[in-house]
């Protein structure tokens, strides 16, 4: 490819903010701004200039920093505040050391205040005091969480492996004082077994209603209990979620990798769970958040012992959020099969954008591959057309205003289904936009829950 190419290739891919978007919101559109009048615009009277000026300004709440990247996940570490794995006034300090477009900063600023609730949490545990060591453990183990998006793609291999895990561990210990205790069930899968957690409402054995959290691409426990297991719990449901290949301790300790076929997961989890007196084999929900939204359809779509399922958002084609940030010459690279050339442009791209290298890394690190070509290629497998209309089991599709990576996207899931389904839009006006409705939790569960309380004809509680 001539330099001029790789040079504009290089610019497109900088522009972008990212190669391959993930749970950061590298294309969270900015404020509008008021454009300068062209030379051909008439020029505003003195009384339009005075009237303009008058005019009040709507300041942005929620736009905590400039860089998209960053605001969005202290978006959703704050929103945790509302399942207790974050504390307001924690989240405001730590923003204050945030200096803007400085990733560093950001992670040194999350590390400090992990090991700050760590030190806080084990303090309470040795005195007995259960309930503020949980909460203190919850929220150390949401900072270190949040810590691992800003690693720096060049420091040693081990610096997000060792904060990801990290934070399992402080989670571990979170949920060993939950009432009853959280339970850590791994399933039989293949030649191994998958990692997975159990979340009773008490210890009566009474069969209830269970709802599988299926988490997304990175997403950690953090993520699976403000997204649907603490929801679960105050509404009379068992839940259950698992990491499975690609994801979290399966793939950090256990080197297993992503897989398309999701169905050939979940079935054999459904095997396992479905042995407990504490399930009800009727009433079982699989929610699907984020990348989960391509996952937990396409379970259900071979599984007819999914009662209902929930996907947040609908995910129709996960390869869309990688390739739509591409140049054209690298597009052509990819559809023409040119391994070597196509490695080499995003290599040479990234070398300008540190941001779209860590995305890039993260992205690729759950495939278990180190040609970017060969990533490119295998996420093309991770879509619903084949199999969306086998779908029988009634569907829930999240549509947020601003959704980042897939938009558009849960509406077209919603015209291909064949069975009961609703489509439940959220809006920037009541909080409730971007990608997983980070800022409100409560009005997700409100909605989602309703939905399957009637959906399964449970009883409120």
């Amino acid at each position: 490819m001539r330099r001029r190419e790789f040079l504009r290739a290089t610019a497109a891919l900088a522009a972008a903010g990212g190669v391959v978007p993930g749970q950061i919101a590298s294309s969270q559109a900015a404020d509008p701004e008021q454009p300068f009048p062209s030379p051909a615009s008439p020029t505003p009277s003195p009384a339009g200039r005075f009237g303009n000026y008058l005019q009040p300004k709507l300041r942005k709440a929620s736009r905590f920093f400039e860089d998209p990247d960053t605001n969005y996940v202290f978006q959703t570490m704050l929103g945790g505040a509302y399942y207790k794995t974050a504390d307001i006034g924690a989240c405001l300090a730590i923003a204050d050391q945030i200096i803007e477009g400085d990733r560093a900063s950001a992670f040194r600023a999350l590390l400090v205040a992990g090991d700050r609730l760590s030190a806080s949490a084990e303090k309470a545990a040795a005195n007995g005091f259960r309930t503020s060591a949980r909460e203190a453990y919850m929220q150390a183990a949401n900072y270190f969480f949040s810590a691992t998006y800003f690693v720096n793609p060049t420091s040693p291999p081990d610096a997000f492996t060792f904060n990801w895990l990290r934070h399992q561990e402080l989670w571990d210990r979170a949920g060993a004082l939950l009432d009853p205790p959280m339970d850590s069930l791994p399933f039989p899968y293949e030649k191994t077994t998958l990692p997975g957690y159990f979340f009773k409402v008490d210890n009566s054995g009474k069969r209830r209603p269970l709802v599988i959290l299926n988490n997304g691409s990175e997403g950690g426990m953090v993520a699976a209990w403000g997204l649907g297991v603490a929801a679960a719990l105050e509404r009379g449901y068992n839940a259950y979620t698992f990491y499975g290949p690609g994801q979290g301790t399966a793939m950090l300790q256990q080197k297993l990798y992503f897989r398309p076929d999701w169905e050939n997961v979940i079935s054999r989890l459904l095997d396992y769970l479905l042995i407990r007196r504490d399930v009800d084999p009727d009433r079982i929900a699989l929610i699907g958040i984020s990348q989960g939204g391509y996952w937990a359809p396409r379970a259900a779509a071979f599984d007819l012992r999914i009662a209902a399922c929930v996907a947040d958002p609908g995910v129709w084609d996960v390869s869309t959020a990688w390739t739509r940030a591409l140049p054209q010459p690298a597009l052509d690279l990819l559809a023409s099969g040119q391994q070597q050339r196509f490695d080499n442009l995003i290599r040479i791209g990234l070398r300008f954008n540190s941001r779209a290298m860590a995305t890039l890394v993260l992205r690729m690190r759950p495939f278990g591959m180190s040609s970017p070509y060969d990533a490119f290629k295998a996420v093309e497998r991770y879509n619903l057309a084949d199999v969306a209309k086998q779908i029988r089991c009634p569907m829930l599709i999240t549509d947020p205003e601003g959704e980042q990576f897939w938009p558009g996207q849960s509406q077209k899931l919603y015209d291909v289904l064949q069975g009961p389904k609703t489509l439940l839009k959220f809006s920037a006006a009541e909080g409730a936009d971007l990608h997983c409705e980070p800022k409100a939790l409560g009005l997700r569960a409100q909605r989602i829950f309703d939905w399957l309380d009637q959906t399964l004809k449970i009883s409120s509680t």
